[in-house]
C-alpha cells in the first residue's frame, strides 16, 4: 500500500518540481515556432516569457484547486475514489502535454499543467492522509515520513529523465512532461484491489465488520487489532463537526462549516499554530534558495558545464537518501527531536555558507567548502523537516477534523510554492548570498516554537495527543469540553 499511494501520490508532485526546467528552452522554441506558423510573424521575447512564465505558475493554481476542493470529496466519497478520479485527471494531462507538440498547441501544454496541478493537488493531500491510517501506531511514523521519500524520488526521476541523453532532448520533451500518466495509470489499476482507510470506515461509515477486514488484509490474519480499534472507537467520541443549519442546503454548506469549525474550534487551537509554523518553514527554510545557488557555486567551483546537471543530480539524490534515512530515524528519535534538531543544524549550515559564498573570490578553496556545505544542508533537510512535518500534521488532527485540516495545509504550501516563485529571485538580487539570514532567523525562530510548544506524537494515539496539546489549547481545570461527561476517556483528558 506504501508503495502504491507513493507512486500516484507525492511521487508526481516532486516530478514536476523539478522537471520543468529540463526543457524550457525547446518549449519556448516551440511556443515561438507555433506562432509563427500560425501568424506569420515571431512573438516578442518578452510574450515569449510571459507564456512560459503562465506555463510554469498554472501549475501552482491547479494544485491550489485540487486542495481545496479535496476535503470535502474525499469526506463524501471516500479517499480511494477520489485518488482514481485524480488518476484520471493526471492522464488526461498526460495526453495533453504528450500530443501538444504534434498537434501543434502550445495551448495543451498548458492545459496539461493546469490538469497536473488539479489531480497532484488530490493527490498530494490524500496521500499522507491515507498512509497514516492505514498503519498501526508503531509504524505510523515510518510510514508517513515515505510521504518525504516518494516526493525526492520523484525530484530525482525528473533529474534523471529531464538528462539531454535521455527524454531531455529536442524531440522527445512531450514525452518527458506525459511520463507521470504512466504511474497514474498503474496506481489506477492497483487501488481496487486495496482496502479503504480503516479509519474511515469504522469512524465515519461506522461499519466494524469493513473495519476488521480492512485491517487484518493490511497488519494480517495475527495482528493484536484490539489497542488500535479501541483507540479508534474512541476517537469516535471526540466532537464532530456541527451539522448544517436547516438554511444551509448542499454541499458548499457542508464543506465550509467543516473548514469554519476546525478554524474557530477552541480545541484545535495549537494544533494550528504549530501546522502555521511548521509549514510555513518547510516553504521558506531555504531549500529552493539552496537548489538555486548550487548551479552558480558549481560554476564559481570552475566544474565543466556539463558535468554540473549531474552534480545537480547527485544533490537531489543526497536529499533523497536523507529521507529515507529519516523514514528509519523518526520511531527511535521521535519528530520533534528531528523538527527542531533539523532546523538548528540547518541554521549553522546556512551561517557558514553565507561566510563561504561572500568570501569565495577571496580564497579559492571557498568554492569547495561551499559545495561541502550544500550537500550537508540539504542532508540535514532531508533527515528533519522533511520527512517529520508530515508525519506531525497527520497525527496532530482526529479523523473528523483532518479533512478539514489537510485543506488549511494545501492552502499554505500551493499559496507558498506561488510566492516563493514569484518572490525569489526578486529577493537573490537584491540581497545575494545574504537572502540566507532571512531563512535563518525563520529556521530558528521555529526551531524555538517547536522546541517549547510541540508534544511528541511518537508512539501516542489521538486522544493522548488531544490531551498533549489541552494542556495549550485550556487554561482551566474542567473547561476543555472535548469528550461527553459520559465518556471514560474524558478522564485522561480533562485538566
Amino acid at each position: 500500500m506504501i508503495l502504491i499511494l507513493g507512486i500516484g501520490g507525492s511521487f508526481p508532485y516532486g516530478f514536476h518540481i523539478s522537471v520543468i526546467n529540463y526543457p524550457s528552452v525547446h518549449i519556448r522554441r516551440f511556443i515561438n515556432a507555433t506562432w509563427t506558423e500560425r501568424h506569420g510573424v515571431p512573438l516578442p521575447p518578452d510574450t515569449v516569457q510571459l507564456l512560459w512564465s503562465l506555463i510554469v505558475s498554472v501549475y501552482g493554481a491547479g494544485g491550489l484547486l485540487g486542495s481545496v476542493c479535496c476535503g470535502y470529496l474525499t469526506t463524501k466519497y471516500r479517499k480511494k475514489k477520489c485518488q482514481m478520479a485524480a488518476n484520471g485527471i493526471m492522464m488526461a494531462a498526460a495526453v495533453s502535454m504528450g500530443l501538444s507538440k504534434a498537434a501543434g498547441s502550445f495551448e495543451m501544454i498548458l492545459l496539461g499543467r493546469f490538469l497536473y496541478g488539479i489531480g497532484i493537488g488530490f493527490s498530494f493531500n490524500i496521500h499522507p492522509q491515507y498512509v497514516g491510517e492505514i498503519s498501526p501506531k508503531e509504524l505510523r511514523g515510518f510510514a508517513n515520513a515515505t510521504v518525504a521519500v516518494f516526493l525526492t524520488l520523484g525530484k530525482v526521476a525528473g533529474q534523471v529523465a529531464g538528462l539531454r541523453e535521455l527524454l531531455g532532448g529536442e524531440s522527445l520533451w512531450p514525452f518527458l512532461l506525459a511520463l507521470t500518466g504512466v504511474t497514474a495509470l498503474a496506481q489506477a489499476a492497483a487501488l481496487p484491489c486495496c482496502p479503504d482507510s480503516p479509519a474511515y470506515l469504522l469512524i465515519q461509515k461506522g461499519d466494524e465488520g469493513a473495519f476488521l477486514k480492512a485491517v487484518r488484509f493490511l497488519w494480517g490474519p495475527g495482528a493484536d487489532l484490539r489497542p488500535e480499534a479501541d483507540d479508534l472507537r474512541r476517537e469516535r467520541h471526540l466532537r464532530p463537526p456541527p451539522p448544517p443549519s436547516p438554511s444551509s442546503s448542499g454541499a458548499e454548506a457542508k464543506k465550509a462549516l467543516r473548514v469554519m469549525e476546525v478554524l474557530r474550534d477552541r480545541s484545535l487551537r495549537w494544533q494550528l499554530y504549530v501546522t502555521l509554523a511548521v509549514m510555513t518553514t518547510l516553504q521558506l527554510c531555504g531549500i529552493n534558495a539552496i537548489y538555486f545557488y548550487s548551479f552558480e557555486v558549481f560554476r564559481t567551483a570552475a566544474f565543466e558545464e556539463e558535468v554540473i546537471p549531474y552534480l545537480a543530480l547527485g544533490v537531489g539524490i543526497c536529499e533523497c537518501l536523507s529521507s529515507i534515512l529519516c523514514s528509519s530515524l523518526i520511531e527511535r528519535f521521535g519528530r520533534k527531536r528531528l523538527l527542531w534538531g533539523g532546523y538548528g543544524s540547518m541554521v549553522v549550515v546556512l551561517a557558514l555558507l553565507t561566510a563561504t559564498l561572500s568570501l569565495q573570490h577571496r580564497f579559492f578553496w571557498m568554492h569547495y567548502f561551499s559545495v561541502l556545505l550544500i550537500f550537508l544542508f540539504v542532508l540535514f533537510y532531508g533527515i528533519g523537516p522533511s520527512g517529520a512535518t508530515i508525519a506531525v500534521m497527520v497525527e496532530m488532527f482526529s479523523q473528523a477534523f483532518r479533512p478539514s485540516a489537510f485543506i488549511l495545509v494545501g492552502v499554505i504550501n500551493w499559496a507558498g510554492l506561488f510566492i516563493l516563485g514569484m518572490g525569489f529571485p526578486f529577493l537573490v538580487e537584491s540581497l545575494g548570498p545574504f537572502c540566507f539570514l532571512l531563512f535563518m532567523a525563520i529556521l530558528s525562530a521555529s526551531g524555538v516554537f517547536i522546541y517549547f510548544f510541540l508534544p511528541e506524537t511518537k508512539g501516542k494515539s489521538i486522544l493522548e495527543i488531544t490531551a498533549e496539546f489541552n494542556k495549550l489549547n485550556y487554561s482551566q481545570r474542567g473547561k476543555s469540553g472535548f469528550f461527553p461527561k459520559e465518556d471514560p476517556a474524558a478522564v485522561c483528558t480533562r485538566l
